[in-house]
């Protein structure tokens, strides 16, 4: 079989790959110039950057799906439209909050803000969740939250302002830890009123 001139200088072209150059990971393949290097500006570059995940965390990639009716309705109500609905990849905790996590937190505040029951008692789970009409649950009302043996039972009783509290409380005490662990702060149990680490 042959091959004609111009095949040959096409063919010739793509095996030099001169067009097609590949750039390294220290340089950039927009420009050619190194990263991270003084003399073509210190461009930042950092290869193969992942994510960290939190403690006790999962990674739940996120996609698209369908809400809403896609069956006929047999009465023939299409009240619940179908619809294209994407939820963003998120972290989800492996477990449910255990009272030994949610008393972390209601210690942290007793000693952040010592005296001040306002804010004491705006963490503090409702544990009448347990009272119910002819039933003997004073035990779990007394015991359930503070006693050691139900320490790895599911907290109840959490408001939703207290669980978007708890979860506030927790990214900042998380992010507190990563800076400690790579010595750009010390940990600081002085910490009171407004002097607190916030991720802001």
């Amino acid at each position: 079989m042959k091959l004609s001139a111009f095949g040959l200088v096409i063919l010739a072209i793509i095996l030099s790959g001169c067009p097609f150059k590949k750039a390294s990971k220290s340089t950039s393949r927009t420009t050619g110039w190194a990263y991270n290097d003084p003399e073509t500006g210190n461009i930042p570059y950092e290869s193969g950057y992942e994510q960290e995940t939190g403690p006790g965390l999962k990674f739940i990639e996120g996609g698209t799906f369908t809400m809403g009716r896609v069956e006929e309705d047999v009465m023939y109500r299409w009240d619940n439209h179908p619809r294209r609905v994407t939820v963003a990849s998120f972290y989800m905790d492996e477990t449910e909050v255990s009272n030994q996590d949610y008393r972390q937190f209601v210690h942290w505040t007793s000693r952040v803000y010592p005296g001040d029951k306002t804010k004491l008692n705006a963490v503090f789970p409702d544990t009448m969740q347990w009272l119910e009409k002819l039933a003997y649950n004073e035990p779990y009302v007394k015991n359930y939250f503070r006693h050691p043996a139900y320490s790895d039972y599911p907290v109840i009783g959490v408001t939703w302002l207290q669980a978007n509290n708890y979860c506030s409380w927790r990214t900042d005490r998380v992010n507190e830890q990563i800076l400690v662990d790579r010595g750009i702060i010390k940990h600081d149990n002085t910490q009171t009123g407004q002097n607190i680490f916030t991720t802001d």
